[in-house]
């Protein structure tokens, strides 16, 4: 089959190398899916420059993507809950990448039916940002109806998702964008946007109940200054702290080295008197099912900027390293 792969990690926008690879081995709870669509992430990007080799040691060459939207085609003996012909989205185990490609192999537990509201490209759209915002603010914020909620880069890929997803909760939600994407953060559901190019959050923000924090250290530590007593603050971007370190899979060396890495922010949260969480989201089938019923009924639209084709899978990747992206990228694949 045709996929898109790392001999080697690098940060030219070339390095992606279209090529025939095995079609992938289906086990006894896999889903074998032909891919429509697969989605393009910042995280696909750091992968590929190898910014993650510590904590995702993926061995060249290997088939990199993170997001996928196409249809059943087989299943293994013990999978009960798909059938070929199913039209299916997935954001695969983190050790079971490889979307940029023809077919994929992920485990059912992964897997849930696409939205009935969404094309294969909407689709392919969801998975990573949904469940990275479900994760941050339902798991571990718990955010609830009448709370308040800074929501960092609201017209990114996680951005756009999270501030819908804020308001179908109930929260008042505040966010940081440029003039030219203020429009579209409100039409979102945002209630306070925030020119990040002409004021500073800090000076506007104050007692937040929830951060959801995507930037550099210095938004971080900004943001631990706009909660309030018992707050607390969940960041995609780092620094990973002992607790990610701890979850099963992590080589015991990273333990010793996100204490070290997040002590400074951990110490900063406790003098605030708020908590500090790093999430590096993970693949979850029913949690994409939970978010596929709100997609079906109304309550989240997906924001796709552009859709490019299969053959052009690097160009995409170099479009999102600009960071100019409004909402999410979609290579289409079939």
């Amino acid at each position: 089959m045709r996929a898109f792969i790392v001999d080697r990690y690098g940060k030219s926008d070339n390095v992606l190398r279209a090529g025939d690879v095995p079609e992938p081995v289906v086990g006894e709870h896999d889903v074998l899916v032909q891919i429509h669509a697969a989605g393009v992430n910042a995280l696909d990007v750091k992968i590929r420059d190898g910014e993650f080799k510590l904590v995702l040691p993926y061995r060249p060459p290997f088939v990199l993507g993170n997001d996928v939207a196409g249809v059943v085609i087989r299943v293994g003996g013990s999978v009960r809950r798909f059938k070929p012909g199913d039209e299916v989205y997935a954001r695969p185990d983190e050790d079971r990448i490889g979307t940029f490609a023809e077919l994929i192999s992920i485990s059912e537990d992964d897997l849930a039916l696409k939205p009935e509201r969404l094309t294969m490209e909407e689709a392919a759209a969801i998975p990573l940002v949904g469940l990275t915002a479900w994760q941050a603010l339902v798991e571990i914020a718990g955010l609830r109806e009448g709370q308040k909620v800074f929501i960092q880069a609201g017209a990114g890929g996680v951005g756009t998702f999270a501030i819908q997803l804020a308001k179908h909760l109930g929260a008042t939600v505040a966010t940081t964008t440029s003039a030219a994407n203020a429009d579209l953060v409100r039409r979102l559901g945002a209630d306070v946007v925030i020119d990040y190019r002409e004021d500073d959050f800090e000076t506007v923000l104050r007692d937040y109940d929830v951060v959801l924090n995507s930037l550099d250290d210095e938004t971080l530590r900004k943001s631990l200054r706009v909660l309030k007593p018992g707050g607390k603050l969940v960041s995609i971007s780092g620094p990973p702290d002992p607790a990610f370190a701890r979850e099963p899979g992590r080589p015991w060396f990273l333990r010793p080295v996100m204490w070290v890495l997040s002590r400074g922010v951990r110490k900063a949260a406790r003098r605030q008197q708020v908590s500090y969480s790093f999430l590096f989201m993970r693949a979850d089938g029913k949690q994409l099912g939970e978010i596929t019923s709100l997609i079906d009924a109304g309550a989240i639209t997906p924001v796709v900027d552009r859709i490019f084709p299969f053959e052009a899978t690097n160009e995409a990747m170099a479009y999102v390293r600009t960071g100019r992206a409004k909402g999410k990228v979609v290579v289409k694949v079939r």
